[in-house]
């Protein structure tokens, strides 16, 4: 026999409601006066710290400018880092100039100019350090270029461009927040310019865009700071950052799904980050001192005596064994103090206080490379090889010698004549070394004077012995081609009148 039990909906339900409402009675009645409510847990310290962490609303505030700078983003770029953007050297990039005030934010700058001053720098810290330096080398190799430059003509809104001599990575200009600006940006220095070059194919160092701009003061000048910001860039040569970008794009494109979360999208467009401002002491090209310069001693101005303080003219001028030139060699255990004496004796006044805490071991150490990042490719190898107490290599060297020297007991020869008898002999010839670091008759007639004792002024010809006993005028053609280590006998003839001398090269 089978029941049937009817039961209406309505009972059904409220049957329900008493069961789920019976089930909860008992939660939370052991925890008796102890139990917690809501507010109790938000109040524990724990959500405290979390809630003070997190600024207001109205504490939130938008930058009063905003700058944009029209070329895409690298796809290569992993998610939490700094976005990368490729630029061909020489190219107007737009950057535009946007006002981001809210309505009401700082009214004082309605109807106002503002001067906004754009560079590019070093993203590298090292390389920051010593931005002078690497600049100065920069502008060496390429004179009368700058890294930066505005394009006037393509550029909408600016008002009294300028570009100072002394600032080769900076330009600056007036505009007004209220009407549409856009500034065209040209970077003439590429990446790779700045990479010490070993094997090829080195990576270049990024740059930074920044743009900081500036309101009047009291004074009327544009001092008051207002907004920074800045973005991440490389520049390669024209259509290089084409090629990049494409190749970056490619390498994406074979990676799985995965992979590409891992990485920002490319953007059309760079928006420039909120930074700190340049600093005041930013590069500027006034230190003349800082500029390689070659000097060279005209012919016309070449006296006896500058010849006496060279040392390798005579034989009787012993060169200290640690001499460079007329400076002296850097010691190993050279205190700072001394180092800062050695740095200033030999012209590198610019980088005393680069190295103001390196002792002679510290800069010894530094290698080829290093004084080359550090300083630039002219005073780093300069540096390097005063240093290593690197001299000049002579073009050619010439031995001569009196044909009748004085008789003197250090260059006396000794021996036994046929008698067995002790024999001395002053027939021992002593030889000069001249070391000609340029290849002219001139040049080697002064120094045979020096070390002949013989009156510049008074050498009216001179000749070379040549077959059968003929006399060649000595010319520069002759000087250039006499091979190295040539010996001489120099005899002197007087003149017709007796007034001046003749050499002749024997």
């Amino acid at each position: 026999m089978a029941w049937v039990l009817k039961m209406d909906d309505a009972t059904i339900e409220s049957g329900l409601v008493h069961d789920f409402d019976a089930s909860l009675s008992g939660i939370g009645q052991e925890l008796g006066a102890g139990a917690y409510s809501m507010s109790d847990v938000l109040a524990l310290p724990i959500f405290k710290q979390e809630d003070s962490s997190l600024p207001p609303e109205s504490e939130t505030k938008n930058p009063p400018f905003q700058y944009v700078l029209c070329a895409a983003t690298s796809p290569a770029v992993k998610l939490h880092d700094e976005t990368l953007t490729y630029l061909n050297q020489g190219q107007s990039y737009e950057v535009r100039m946007l006002d981001n005030r809210k309505p009401g934010e700082l009214p004082e700058l309605n109807n106002k100019m503002v001067k906004s001053t754009v560079r590019v720098v070093f993203h590298d810290r090292r390389l920051q350090y010593t931005e002078h330096q690497q600049l100065e080398g920069w502008k060496w190799n390429r004179p009368g270029d700058r890294l930066l430059d505005i394009d006037i003509p393509m550029s909408v809104g600016i008002v009294e461009p300028k570009t100072h001599p002394s600032q080769l990575n900076a330009a600056e200009f007036l505009w007004d927040m209220n009407k549409r600006t856009s500034v065209f940006v040209q970077v003439h220095c590429i990446s790779t310019e700045f990479t010490p070059r070993k094997h090829g194919g080195e990576k270049g160092v990024p740059f930074r865009i920044q743009i900081d701009t500036f309101t009047q003061g009291d004074s009327g000048e544009y001092t008051e700071h207002l907004h920074s910001a800045s973005c991440q860039i490389k520049v390669f040569k024209p259509k290089g950052a084409d090629r990049k970008q494409k190749t970056d794009r490619e390498k994406m494109e074979k990676r799985t799904p995965q992979e590409k979360e891992k990485y920002q999208p490319s953007y059309d467009t760079t928006i420039l980050s909120e930074c700190s401002p340049w600093p005041d002491n930013a590069y500027a090209s006034t230190n003349q001192a800082a500029t390689p310069s070659f000097t060279s001693t005209p012919l016309s101005t070449y006296t006896t005596s500058s010849v006496l303080d060279s040392d390798s003219s005579s034989p009787n001028h012993q060169a200290d064994p640690g001499s460079h030139g007329n400076s002296e060699q850097l010691s190993p255990t050279a205190s700072i103090q001394d180092t800062q004496k050695w740095l200033l004796k030999n012209r590198f006044s610019s980088y005393t206080r680069l190295f103001s805490h390196f002792s002679g071991s510290d800069l010894l150490k530094l290698t080829r490379d290093d004084l080359v990042q550090i300083c630039g490719p002219a005073d780093g190898i300069r540096l390097f090889n005063a240093l290593k107490s690197r001299s000049v290599r002579p073009r050619l060297t010439v031995y001569v010698c009196q044909e009748s020297p004085q008789e003197s007991p250090l260059l006396e020869r000794h021996g036994t004549n046929e008698n067995g008898e002790h024999s001395i002999s002053s027939s021992l010839h002593v030889y000069h070394a001249l070391y000609l670091e340029e290849l002219t008759a001139a040049e080697l007639i002064r120094k045979m004077a020096c070390v002949c004792s013989l009156p510049l002024g008074k050498i009216n010809q001179v000749y070379r012995q040549g077959p059968t006993g003929i006399h060649i005028l000595l010319s520069d053609q002759m000087v250039y081609n006499l091979p190295d280590e040539s010996c001489f006998l120099i005899s002197t003839v007087k003149d017709e009148l007796g007034e001046g001398l003749h050499l002749i090269l024997k």
